[in-house]
């Protein structure tokens, strides 16, 4: 008799349920597919300088509770309007969480907050409400961790973002390089942008790998690269990257690599030294240098919340917070909308300065 040399680790396999079937169940409709493609046509103008306006991501860290994350989407999709001649406004919706070591791992992962890994149930979760923000009129973003949910959710997502601990996966750039979205890649946790720039480069290349298709089936992926990839600012552990200084040269490393030369900011992580209240002043610094004329800046990210700050997630799911973020912590509604306000008058000061040089 051989030994057993496989599953040594492995106590339990449950079947996924195939993308085809989910989407079959759960179908983009007319609205939520005309905003999807709409708004991935205005993200690329913005990227590649034919639109003026800038791009706001903006939303909780992470979604944990589907209603509390609704009632935030009305908010914000009423904020969209209002800007909409300034900004291009999208809703941060995001699912999977990487860990450093250990923890929550975001709604798909883990539903009911329970440690149940009801996964099934998360892919169903996750897919329905991109389908109700959708049909808001309201884009929505996200950060794709795990290679095989793009088949379940992408048609959904006008904008994606591959995290800080992923950038220099070869896994993720080869899932980059076929999604359909713009992709915006964070630097390194340690603040270096060079991995970044590789992740867009190599995304931007076609690519043979191995992923499954609509039925579940693994499959040989083959892809044409994607050309909307873009550096994400995020600060790290050496202290931020948002000021005048750091964008320039961020800009001059991808124009030497033959990459659009504009970036984004996130507002939150090292960029205000983990602390959410920094994240209005951060913003506050990227509208002076739009006003400034910076060209070399395409949008921001917040992280926020319907109540600011965060809370831990606790075994009696009755003691959370309503509104309030399990995972990094939020500004709230009144000071998002604030920075929105900030953001937006200085796209109109920078248009209006321009239409006098014409």
């Amino acid at each position: 008799m051989h030994a057993t040399t496989s599953d040594l680790h492995v106590v339990e396999t449950r079947p996924l349920v195939p993308p085809a079937l989910l989407r079959r169940d759960l179908p983009i409709s007319g609205r939520a597919a005309d905003t999807v493609q709409q708004t991935r046509l205005r993200i690329q103008d913005i990227l590649h300088g034919r639109d003026e306006r800038l791009l706001v991501i903006v939303g909780p860290c992470s979604v944990h509770d589907v209603a509390a994350a609704k009632e935030y989407a009305g908010f914000i999709a009423e904020a969209r309007q209002r800007h909409a001649a300034e900004l291009e406004v999208v809703m941060r919706v995001y699912f999977e969480k990487p860990r450093t070591t250990v923890g929550w791992k975001g709604l798909i992962n883990d539903p009911h907050l329970d440690g149940s890994y009801d996964i099934n149930t998360g892919l169903r979760l996750a897919r329905s409400l991109l389908l109700h923000v959708s049909e808001l009129g309201l884009p929505a973003a996200t950060e794709l961790l795990d290679p095989v949910v793009p088949q379940y959710i992408a048609d959904l997502i006008s904008w994606t973002a591959i995290g800080a601990r992923t950038t220099e996966s070869q896994t993720h750039r080869e899932m980059a390089s076929g999604l359909s979205m713009p992709i915006g890649f964070k630097n390194g946790t340690d603040g270096s942008i060079a991995t970044a720039v590789n992740a867009v480069e190599a995304a931007a290349r076609p690519h043979h790998f191995l992923g499954i298709n609509s039925d579940g089936h693994a499959s040989i992926v083959t892809t044409t690269g994607n050309p909307d990839g873009h550096l994400v600012l995020r600060g790290g552990k050496h202290g931020s990257n948002y000021h005048p200084e750091a964008i320039e040269q961020a800009a001059s490393d991808l124009a030497a690599a033959g990459l659009p030369s504009r970036v984004m900011v996130d507002c939150s992580h090292g960029n205000s030294n983990k602390d959410f209240r920094r994240q209005a002043e951060v913003a506050d610094q990227v509208a002076r240098q739009v006003r400034a004329g910076s060209r070399h800046v395409m949008g921001v990210m917040l992280e926020s919340h319907l109540v600011a700050g965060n809370q831990k997630l606790a075994a009696d799911l009755s003691q959370l917070a309503y509104g309030q973020s399990i995972t990094d912590a939020c500004i709230d509604l009144a000071t998002t909308a604030e920075v929105l306000a900030v953001l937006a008058d200085a796209v109109r000061v920078t248009a209006g300065s321009m239409a006098l040089t014409v």
